[in-house]
């Protein structure tokens, strides 16, 4: 039988683990997200079965993400929101900004391509081609272009 002090502690065990589960939402990387829950690897092959051509890395996010996701608020709706890249070199050509619904259930992405050779004075955002993935209202278009925004390099 447990004590008044031994249910206490349990009791703020429980609760802190719970705090620790949510406030870990943030602490994943892209590359990170299929292995971390099933959910996550259901909506997203839901995701790329809909879309034709997409690059291994994109379809399986096993690229390189360097950033770890933030929790976003989109018309009252949170979404973890990071970047993934082909490879840490490829990153200023080659670049994926995901989206996930904090229930799991929805994804979204924008995939960027810049011309592999473009001289470092040139800005990207006047060579680059968009592909919006899961079908993105214009709401969460701009919240992913906002996360491509943050990148000090994209100009």
């Amino acid at each position: 039988m447990l004590t008044r002090w031994q249910s206490l502690v349990a009791a703020l065990l429980v609760g802190g683990s719970a705090s620790v589960m949510a406030g870990n939402d943030g602490q994943s990387r892209v590359n990170e997200l299929l292995h971390a829950a099933p959910e996550y690897r259901e909506t997203w092959t839901g995701l790329v079965k809909r879309e034709e051509r997409l690059p291994d890395w994109v379809i399986n996010l096993s690229g390189a993400s360097t950033e770890q996701m933030s929790a976003v608020t989109e018309k009252g709706e949170k979404y973890l929101v990071g970047p993934l890249c082909e490879t840490a070199d490829s990153c200023r050509n080659k670049r994926l900004i995901v989206a996930f619904s904090f229930d799991k259930q929805d994804a979204y992405a924008m995939l960027v391509e810049v011309p592999a050779g473009l001289p470092a004075d040139k800005s990207p955002t006047r060579h680059d081609t968009v592909r919006y993935l899961g079908k993105p209202n214009e709401g969460m278009q701009a919240l992913l272009q906002e996360e491509l925004r943050k990148d000090p390099n994209w100009y």
